[in-house]
């Protein structure tokens, strides 16, 4: 058996052996017969070689090509986890605690760090947040508020009623003065069946705006006087509800300019953002943002004019902007010496250049009134005086004010305001007026040396005018406080009621017929002139995603309403064909 197999094997190994030779001497001579015997004859064909081959070279690049083809079809640029977003702010951060923001710095870290019981959505409209639900009863005075389920502040406590009840009664408490005081003037709030009760003085027809409140810990803070709420270490390193935690902070340098450090917060209730980590870097110049974002150094800056255009534009920085219910007014004191006086106030209105006071602006919309259109369907606003200069100046003699009566005017370094301040001089200087102009940095110590004690004559601010129309705070005699927002002193029975009128209001026509009304009596009193809304500029890195520019924005801080969508960090994601 052994043997045979072994001539088997011998037998296949000859045979391979003879088909190899074959094939080899084979190959040679078909190689010799078909290309070394025929390179001569090439030059009577190439063009025909060249053809086929060219035939070949089309084929497999369109191959390749639809390979290609498909696989861009079925993928997408999208933005994926992770990265960090930098964006430059205006002012310093004296606080943390969102109660005592008042630099575009605090409230840009307020509002990334802390979230409220209300706030407006994509279309500008107010909307629960920390609150499931938002409830008024039929009298219009009393809402009801339930909190979300689940809610966490990031040292894993829960969110309940207690810090909403501490929140309110601390905003309420007159040895604190914050911008959310005045809308919860007067208000009772009280627990009940696991609802939070507000009860009003008056109806209010749009009260759930004003819960548009940050709220802060109860367990950290309750055993802390209000009077020392701000130097608590709370205001340093908080625990935050928002869609951001603290991290660490770093002072850059003795003129302001710091830098504070977030981490995403896995707890919100909107859900993890897609940033790994949001850096808030405040600087105290406008030109120190500059260079920033020329350099990269940051992500974005919402704090630049759109007259910066020029300054900072390249192929990687992309501005939009989006209006805000923001307002810029002169504020006259009606306290004051020289503007209690009626026909005074009335000749401002009279002799002002309206036209070249706004000429300095951007693409800022004219507002000669306190309430924005968009706020309010006015159907018959009040006529303004016609520009009457040398009118003006006649009153203004006929006042008979002593020489050594000097309008203190005050407003402060930030955007349009300096220059603004500036015209203002020049033109009350020609009407006959002397000025002094202060210029001062925002923060705690221009609210507590200037505002609270309404120490100016004429005042150039920038007010927030809300998702609604709502006048109490700014015009309402009984804000005409320290701890109140109406900042010219006004004072007019008639006017208040208006003002309450259009607040109670639930049909439309009747609020208003109701603001109407109350504009006839601004108008005529000249507690304030009005001069622009606000833009908000927006530069950013074009690889990044911010803000939808579909929505709209009723407070600078409201970019941030979707920031759980911002990325920095671009893939490829395959679509299923």
């Amino acid at each position: 058996m052994k043997k045979n197999l072994q001539k088997r094997g011998r037998k296949i190994a000859k045979n391979l052996t003879r088909i190899s030779s074959r094939a080899r001497r084979e190959g040679k001579q078909h190689i010799r017969a078909n290309l070394l015997e025929r390179i001569s004859s090439f030059k009577q064909v190439r063009l025909l070689v060249l053809e086929w081959g060219l035939l070949v070279f089309i084929v497999i690049f369109l191959a390749i090509t639809q390979a290609f083809w498909y696989v861009e079809s079925y993928a997408s640029f999208t933005f994926g986890h992770g990265g960090t977003y930098t964006e430059g702010t205006l002012g310093k951060v004296n606080s943390l605690n969102p109660l005592f923001a008042t630099t575009n710095s605090e409230k840009t870290l307020s509002k990334l760090l802390f979230a409220t019981l209300a706030s407006p959505d994509y279309s500008g409209h107010t909307g629960p947040d920390l609150a499931e639900s938002i409830k008024v009863d039929e009298t219009g005075k009393i809402w009801s508020v339930k909190l979300r389920p689940g809610l966490t502040w990031s040292d894993g406590q829960p969110i309940t009623n207690q810090d909403v009840l501490f929140t309110v009664n601390i905003l309420q408490n007159n040895k604190v003065s914050t911008a959310y005081s005045s809308n919860l003037s007067g208000v009772q709030v009280a627990e009940q069946n696991g609802l939070i009760n507000f009860t009003l003085p008056a109806p209010y027809a749009n009260f759930a705006s004003a819960l548009n409140i940050p709220i802060i810990p109860v367990h950290i803070l309750k055993d802390v006087p209000a009077s020392a709420l701000l130097e608590h270490s709370f205001s340093i390193q908080p625990v935050s509800s928002g869609a951001f935690t603290y991290n660490a902070s770093q002072n850059v340098s003795t003129t302001g300019e710091r830098v504070v450090y977030l981490n995403a917060n896995p707890h919100y209730h909107r859900g993890a953002p897609l940033l790994d980590s949001f850096v808030v870097h405040a600087y105290p110049d406008r030109e120190d943002i500059v260079a920033a974002i020329k350099s990269g150094a940051i992500t974005a800056t919402a704090d630049l004019l759109p007259t910066d255009e020029e300054e900072v534009s390249s192929s990687t920085i992309y501005q939009k902007q989006t209006a805000v219910n923001n307002g810029t007014f002169l504020f006259l004191n009606t306290h004051s010496q020289i503007f209690a006086q009626k026909t005074l106030r009335k000749a401002l209105q009279q002799g002002l250049d309206m036209r070249s006071l706004r000429a300095t602006l951007g693409d800022e919309a004219a507002l000669d009134y306190p309430l924005l259109p968009a706020q309010a369907h006015i159907n018959n606003y009040p006529a303004l005086p016609e520009y009457d200069p040398e009118t003006a100046k006649q009153t203004i003699v006929a006042a008979k004010l002593s020489s050594d009566k000097v309008i203190k005017l005050a407003t402060l370094s930030t955007g349009y305001l300096p220059a603004l301040a500036d015209n203002l001089k020049f033109q009350l200087e020609n009407l006959g007026f002397k000025v002094s102009v202060e210029t001062h940095d925002p923060g705690q110590n221009f609210i507590t040396n200037i505002i609270r004690p309404r120490a100016y004559d004429i005042l150039i601010s920038e007010i927030e005018l809300g998702a609604t129309p709502d006048l109490l705070a700014y015009y309402h005699s009984s804000q005409a406080s320290s701890t109140g927002l109406n900042l010219s002193n006004y004072n007019n029975a008639l006017a208040d009621d208006a003002i309450l009128a259009a607040r109670s209001a639930s049909n439309p026509t009747l609020r208003t017929a109701k603001l109407e009304a109350f504009l006839r009596y601004w108008v005529d009193d000249a507690p304030a002139i009005g001069i622009y809304q606000a833009n908000m500029s927006y530069y950013f890195n074009k690889k990044t995603r911010s803000f939808s520019e579909d929505n709209r924005l009723v407070y600078a801080s409201d970019r941030f309403n979707d920031v759980s969508r911002w990325a920095t960090i671009q893939t490829t994601k395959n679509r299923t064909p």
